[in-house]
């Protein structure tokens, strides 16, 4: 094998074990994404059934309802346009409440509800994350302009 050659073989092993490297690097990364999706979405069928993933929006008044004895809580999420019922095994934060933005981190369980393994709530009260706040803008605006407007006396 003449020089030229050695050094061949030695460029494609290099660019192959880089290319190798690399493809491990972007599978690890694409394993451990969390993407967001809202209850619009995730009735629409776009969020993925067995896989982990993030669901984000306005906890509705009236559904928080807690199991007697244990930690297990039931409620529902909206975006103002649908609702998802969440069910949640653990300590709530502090400043979960009804009519609050939260996001919370799970799966799709068997009956179309989302099985949360944690609960992010917002930290004050001019605070939402910004993938709700982006969810519920347009059913925001909607409501928004289909309420009457009062005009002063100008």
């Amino acid at each position: 094998m003449t020089p030229r050659q050695k050094r061949m073989v030695t460029v494609v092993a290099i660019l192959a074990g880089v290319g190798i490297a690399t493809a491990f690097a972007l599978q690890a990364f694409n394993k451990n994404l969390l993407y967001y999706y809202s209850p619009t979405q995730i009735s629409a069928g776009e969020a993925p059934s067995a896989r982990t993933f993030r669901v984000g929006g306005l906890v509705e008044n009236g559904s928080v309802k807690r199991e007697p004895g244990s930690l297990e809580v039931h409620f529902t999420l909206t975006d103002y346009n649908k609702q998802i019922g969440v069910s949640y095994t653990g300590v709530l934060p502090d400043l979960f409440r009804e009519g609050q933005g939260i996001i919370a981190r799970g799966k799709l369980g068997d009956g179309g509800e989302f099985v949360a393994e944690e609960v992010l709530a917002k930290h004050d009260e001019n605070y939402m994350p910004p993938e709700v706040k982006d969810s519920l803008k347009p059913h925001m605006d909607a409501a928004g302009a289909a309420a009457p407007r009062q005009q002063g006396s100008t």
